[in-house]
This record gives C-alpha cells, sequence and structure tokens, in this order.
C-alpha cells in the first residue's frame, strides 16, 4: 500500500505532461508553402494579408513561381510577413535560388539530390556533391543555408545516407531540410529515426502526414503503420528529438492547400502536432 507521501508523488507524476509537452511555443514559426494559397481573386499582397490575419508567421516561395519579385518585396514591406525559404527542389543550378533568397531576405534554399537512374549511387553522390559545393561560396557569403530535403526522388533514401551526405560538406551553410511525412512513405524508417538520426542537421521542417483524413492522402499512406494525432507520424516522438538537440525554427505545412477556412484549419492542425499550447 501506498503512503501518503508516496500516493502524492505517483499522482503528480502521472498527472504532469511529457516532458516536450510545449517545448516548441515560441521557438517554432509556422508557414505555408505559397502556392498552397487557394484564392485566385487576391492580389499578392492580399494572400500575405490573409496569412498575417490567419495567424501564420511568414510563407515559403518556389524559385521559378511566375511572381514579380518586386511585388514579393511590396507584400512583405507591407504586412511584415516574411518569405522564409525559396523552393529550388531538384533543379542542378543553385546559384539563382541563391540570389533571390538573398534578395528577399531568405533564410534557406531548400534543394533535393535527386536520383539520375542512369548513374549509379556513388556518381549521384558525387554529381550532387559538386553542385552543391558550387553553390557554397555564395551560400557561405550571403550566410543562407542549403537544406538538402528528404524526397522520393533523391538517391539519398535513408537517414544515415542523408546525414554521410550533409557531413561530407563540413560546413554548418549544408543542413537537413526534414520533411516529416516523407520518411514513411517511400522509407521503411520512421519520421522519429529520422529526426534522431539527423540530430543537430536538421534547419527546417516541412510538416505532413499522409495518414491524416483531413490534411493527408489515405491512398499513399502505408498499411499499417499508425502514429499519432490522427495520422501515421509519431509525433511525440519527433517532439522528444526535437527538444534535444534544441530546435528553433520554421516549420512549413506542405499538403493541399485551400482558401481561408482551410488554411485556419491547417494551422491549428499544425499547431496540434506540434504541441503549440499557447
Amino acid at each position: 500500500m501506498l503512503n501518503r507521501r508516496q500516493f502524492l508523488f505517483t499522482t503528480a507524476v502521472l498527472a504532469s505532461p511529457p516532458l516536450t509537452a510545449g517545448y516548441l511555443n515560441k521557438r517554432v514559426k509556422l508557414a505555408v508553402k505559397y502556392q498552397m494559397i487557394e484564392e485566385p481573386t487576391l492580389s499578392v499582397v492580399e494572400k500575405f494579408k490573409l496569412l498575417q490575419e490567419i495567424g501564420f508567421d511568414g510563407t515559403e516561395l518556389q524559385a521559378d513561381e511566375k511572381i514579380d519579385p518586386a511585388e514579393i518585396e511590396k507584400a512583405i514591406e507591407r504586412t511584415g510577413i516574411p518569405v522564409h525559404g525559396i523552393v529550388n527542389a531538384g533543379k542542378p543550378d543553385i546559384i539563382p535560388a541563391l540570389e533571390l533568397a538573398n534578395r528577399l531576405g531568405c533564410s534557406s534554399v531548400l534543394t533535393f539530390a535527386q536520383t539520375d537512374p542512369k548513374k549509379t549511387y556513388a556518381q549521384n553522390f558525387a554529381d550532387w556533391q559538386g553542385r552543391i559545393r558550387k553553390a557554397l561560396p555564395y551560400a557561405e557569403k550571403s550566410g543562407i543555408p542549403l537544406c538538402v530535403e528528404n524526397v522520393r526522388a533523391s538517391f539519398l533514401n535513408r537517414a544515415e545516407e542523408m546525414a554521410r551526405f550533409i557531413d561530407s560538406f563540413d560546413s554548418p551553410m549544408v543542413k537537413s531540410y526534414f520533411d516529416l511525412g516523407n520518411t514513411i512513405t517511400w522509407s521503411e524508417q520512421s519520421a522519429g529515426h529520422w529526426a534522431k538520426t539527423l540530430g543537430s542537421r536538421i534547419g527546417k521542417l516541412d510538416i505532413k502526414d499522409r495518414g491524416h483524413a483531413e490534411f493527408g492522402d489515405k491512398k499513399k499512406a502505408r498499411e499499417g503503420v499508425m502514429g499519432t494525432n490522427g495520422g501515421e507520424v509519431h509525433w511525440e516522438r519527433v517532439r522528444e528529438h526535437l527538444k534535444e538537440i534544441e530546435f528553433s525554427g520554421w516549420a512549413t505545412a506542405e499538403v493541399a492547400g485551400g482558401d481561408r477556412v482551410r488554411l485556419t484549419r491547417m494551422r491549428e492542425w499544425m499547431r496540434d502536432v506540434l504541441d503549440l499550447t499557447v
């Protein structure tokens, strides 16, 4: 039988929130990809205002977005909503994206090492090392990190391979753009395993969960994979690893876009999976 002191201690432990509860509060800024704002009647400035009204902290822009950068600059100035990054995807020439990022005051360029099926793993590895190393002096001079994303089209399809690729540059200006949803869909490693393996290499987060009923894609979800928060990503484990590395930075939704109503619900979903309590 428990004595009073043991009972009170046990009760307190059981009632206490997890160690990660609310840890990311004020450490994470929420964003959406610009093309996810599906309000065709709104101007660029009005779309930025919409994000501001909903409560998003910023947005991320495709390198080839058909918008005059001057319009983006005007929207940033009028709303205070930044473009935190430029998505260059698998384009081999990274410098133009860095130049745009520098002009808009961004803090990253997203790239991924795209597989050329005609080449061996070692050849693909060396080719993309060369492309990133070519852009690295500009990145270091401008202070804009190159963040390498884990995607299906890449040959870096295991966390250990991604970590080795990033480490090969021996530069703080090459980081991981960690997409939590991509890990499960096309690799056999969990998002938690990726988060633990990548560790302090993580620079930014893409938020998606294909197992989620509203913000996922059940057709792409892996059978038998159960996570938390209504999807296949075990968000609590990921948050624990983000706490271990004292993560602070941007988390950007990358799911099917929508209008004001959907974007508002999306922000609340992001707050839920990241456990942002304030």
